[in-house]
C-alpha cells in the first residue's frame, strides 16, 4: 500500500496567526520533506477558505500551489484531494492539469468530486446546485476531461451541464495516461461514475472494516458498467483527527493495507509547526510494514 502526505496549506486553520509568506515556507518545507522521505505523493485540499468556519487565515489555492511545489520537489506525485468539479470550467481544468503534468515532468494526478461545502460555494458566487445537479456536472466534467486528456484530436461533448466543441488540449500530458481519481462515499451514484470514468476511487475517512463490507457495492457498480473491478484502484483519505486519535498509527495504517486498500493519504497537520512530524509518519509507515524510502 502506498502512502501520500496532505501537506499543510491552512484549510484546517493550522496557519492561524502566521503571515502568508511564512505559511508558504512551511508548506514548502513539508512537501520537500515528504519528497525526500520517499512518500508516494503530496496532496492539497481544493478549498478557498478555512473549515469548519470561514476565518481570515491563510489557505493556499490547490492548483497554483501544486504548480509551485512541483518545481521544488523531485519525484513525489502531485494531486488534489479532491478538486470540486463546480469550481472551474472542465475544459479549463483539463488544460490546467495537463500543464501541471508537463511542468512537473509527468507527476500530476487529477482528484475530482462533486463538491459539498455550501457556504464556500455561496461566498465565491457559484450558487449551490442540488446534489443531483452537482453529480451530473461531475459526470459531464469527466466526459470532457477524459476526452481532452486521453483522447486524440479535438474534444467534443454536449452534456446537461457542460459542453465543448472542438476543444484543443496542447501540450498533451507527459504521462501516456494521466490518472483520474474520483472522490466520494456515495455507493450508488458516485461509485458508478468512478467505475465508468476513473482510474481510482477515493473514500473519505471510511474505516478499513467498513471498506471490507462496502467492496461488494463497488464491484456491483463495476458490473453495471461492464468493468472488471480489479482494474479500479481504491484509496482512503484518513482525516488528520482520525490519525492523531489512533492508539497506534501503525496499526491504523496496517489495517488499511490488510483490507486491500491501494493507497492512503492523510494531512500531517502538526507539520505546519514542526516539519519533523513528516518523519514520524514515515516511521509509523515502516512500523506498519509499508515501504517508505530512505532520506536522500
Amino acid at each position: 500500500m502506498k502512502v501520500g502526505v496532505v501537506v499543510p496549506q491552512g484549510w484546517t486553520g493550522e496557519y492561524e496567526g502566521v503571515p502568508g509568506p511564512e505559511a508558504w515556507n512551511r508548506t514548502v518545507a513539508a512537501a520537500r520533506r515528504a519528497d525526500e522521505l520517499g512518500f508516494d505523493s503530496i496532496w492539497l485540499f481544493d478549498h478557498m477558505h478555512t473549515q469548519p468556519e470561514p476565518r481570515d487565515i491563510p489557505s493556499f489555492e490547490a492548483f497554483t500551489a501544486l504548480a509551485a511545489l512541483g518545481s521544488l520537489t523531485q519525484r513525489v506525485r502531485l494531486g488534489q484531494l479532491v478538486t470540486c468539479a463546480g469550481f472551474r470550467n472542465p475544459a479549463l481544468l483539463a488544460k490546467m492539469i495537463s500543464t501541471l503534468d508537463v511542468a512537473s515532468g509527468g507527476r500530476a494526478e487529477l482528484g475530482i468530486g462533486a463538491g459539498w461545502k455550501q457556504e464556500e460555494w455561496l461566498a465565491y458566487g457559484w450558487g449551490f446546485p442540488s446534489l443531483r445537479v452537482r453529480q451530473r456536472h461531475l459526470e459531464d466534467s469527466l466526459e470532457i476531461i477524459t476526452r481532452m486528456l486521453h483522447g486524440t484530436g479535438r474534444a467534443t461533448w454536449s452534456g446537461e451541464t457542460a459542453s465543448v466543441a472542438g476543444a484543443i488540449n496542447e501540450p498533451r500530458p507527459v504521462q501516456s495516461h494521466l490518472p483520474i481519481m474520483v472522490g466520494g462515499n456515495g455507493r450508488r451514484v458516485t461509485w458508478r461514475i468512478a467505475a465508468r470514468l476513473a482510474d481510482e476511487l477515493n473514500l473519505d475517512n471510511m474505516p478499513a472494516e467498513e471498506w471490507r463490507q462496502a467492496r461488494a457495492d463497488l464491484e456491483a457498480r463495476c458490473d453495471e458498467v461492464g468493468r472488471d473491478p480489479g482494474t479500479i484502484r481504491v484509496s482512503v483519505h484518513i482525516w488528520w483527527e482520525t490519525l492523531d486519535a489512533a492508539p497506534s498509527r501503525a496499526d491504523l495504517l496496517r489495517g488499511y493495507a490488510e483490507a486491500g486498500v491501494d493507497r492512503v493519504m492523510t494531512l500531517v497537520r502538526a507539520a505546519a509547526h514542526d516539519v519533523d512530524e513528516i518523519d514520524r509518519l514515515a516511521q509509523d509507515c515502516r512500523d506498519a510494514g509499508l515501504e517508505v524510502g530512505p532520506v536522500r
